[in-house]
């Protein structure tokens, strides 16, 4: 089937859970502050981190074996407060991720790319409210899908935008405890021309 190219990039989502919805051990790591706009000039996006976030980009994408082939890359992982801390509450997450659309047999349209999405989040308690809609960001169109999973009594929301950009799917991932929540973080993001701080 045309989705089986999933595995390629399931590693994002995998990780994605693993650090906003358990714990880990504590890892060492740089002292120098997360920069607050994250560019990236190739893909034509930009994204606001808020203030006190930290930044696990290159953590999480040393620990992934499928991170190091060249189809897939992690861009950014950023989370409200540190994935090791002790904490029973929701930790609101953003996660966004690029590969090709080779990856993908048949991908013809962001929203086919849910397909594969679906299936990796549904091992992992995700279910997909309804199926992906259209939403527009800066004049671009992109596909939406939101999650749910229940967690200690309390609802996990996720909501994935991608994106087809010329060879290339760009998943952006948005985790927090309210629909209200995962807007505001979606807010942050820019697609276009991004000026300087």
């Amino acid at each position: 089937m045309w989705w089986m190219g999933w595995r390629n990039l399931g590693w994002s989502v995998l990780l994605l859970c693993q650090f906003c919805l358990c714990q880990a051990p504590a890892r060492p790591r740089s002292a120098e502050p997360a920069n607050q706009v994250y560019r990236n000039p190739d893909s034509g996006f930009c994204y606001t981190i808020p203030f006190g976030w930290v930044e696990r980009t290159k953590e999480m994408a040393s620990d992934d074996p499928d991170a190091r082939k060249p189809h897939s890359k992690l861009l950014l992982a950023i989370f409200e407060r540190p994935p090791q801390a002790p904490n029973s509450d929701i930790n609101p997450t953003v996660v966004i991720a690029s590969e090709p659309i080779s990856a993908y047999q048949g991908l013809k349209s962001a929203a086919d790319y849910f397909a594969p999405l679906a299936e990796v989040a549904s091992s992992h308690g995700m279910r997909l409210e309804g199926g992906p809609y259209q939403v527009v960001i800066n004049n671009r169109r992109l596909a939406r899908g939101d999650f749910t999973k229940q967690m200690n009594r309390r609802t996990v929301r996720q909501s994935t935008l991608v994106l087809l950009d010329r060879n290339s799917v760009l998943s952006f991932t948005f985790i927090a405890e309210d629909e209200e929540h995962v807007n505001s973080l979606i807010a942050q993001l820019r697609l276009g021309p991004c000026g300087r701080a």
